[in-house]
């Protein structure tokens, strides 16, 4: 999954950053509103981790424009704002989880997991092709024969970004948005090195390649 970074400390962002990426998520890191707000107009995010006391601005405003143009995008709250009464703000403008500092790495992980869980239960479907039930949600790939299909990190941000536009195809510059942050290198193949692994374990009629245009899901997926 993408996920967006807003945090003007330094150290602080420097370790969520290389912590959430050993996790297998892409991060682009914004040290201020107006790099934050300049990523968010460029570019479609799973996750958001926001610090409230930005150094030209305030986070809650970040949170309170994405809301009021419909965005979804799950937000963490992360601040040194520890009274009741900023926790109580910060969810009443649309935050899906605040953490106070400082930040335990391993309760953020947790608290990912748990938002993205709660996130892939809201904008993924389970469905299913050629027998092989897919819970995007949970985690979980089951065979015809009840045997569990593993994937990688990668592996599901491809298959994230495809089943979330179910009928609909996705370009080849919109599934590298998924793998890879702002400046990454990208290689030329790899959007369909992904997509052959994904087949090898699901069957070559999972994936649709629509030629010129990009991939979508198959139209037999239900």
């Amino acid at each position: 999954m993408r996920v967006l970074l807003i945090e003007d400390d330094e150290m602080l962002g420097d370790a969520v950053k290389t912590h959430v990426h050993r996790q297998g998520h892409a991060v682009d890191w914004a040290l201020s509103r107006d790099e934050a707000e300049a990523s968010l107009g460029a570019a479609a995010y799973d996750l958001v981790l926001l610090d409230l006391r930005l150094p030209d601005g305030s986070g809650l405003d970040i949170l309170k424009a994405l809301r009021s143009r419909r965005d979804e995008t799950p937000v963490i709250i992360m601040t040194a704002h520890d009274q009741v009464s900023d926790r109580i703000a910060g969810l009443n403008a649309g935050a899906d989880d605040y953490l106070v500092k400082p930040v335990d790495l391993g309760e953020l992980q947790a608290r990912i997991h748990a938002v993205s869980r709660r996130y892939g239960t809201h904008k993924l479907p389970d469905l299913t092709i050629a027998g092989i039930a897919i819970y995007p949600s949970d985690r979980r790939i089951v065979d015809v024969d009840g045997k569990e299909i593993s994937l990688s990190s990668r592996e599901w941000a491809v298959l994230d970004r495809l089943i979330a536009r179910k009928r609909a195809i996705v370009s080849k510059a919109q599934i590298e948005e998924a793998l890879y942050a702002f400046g990454a290198e990208v290689e030329s193949n790899t959007v369909e090195v992904y997509v052959s692994r994904l087949r090898r374990k699901l069957g070559r009629q999972a994936i649709e390649t629509v030629r010129g245009v990009g991939y979508r899901i198959s139209v037999d997926a239900t």
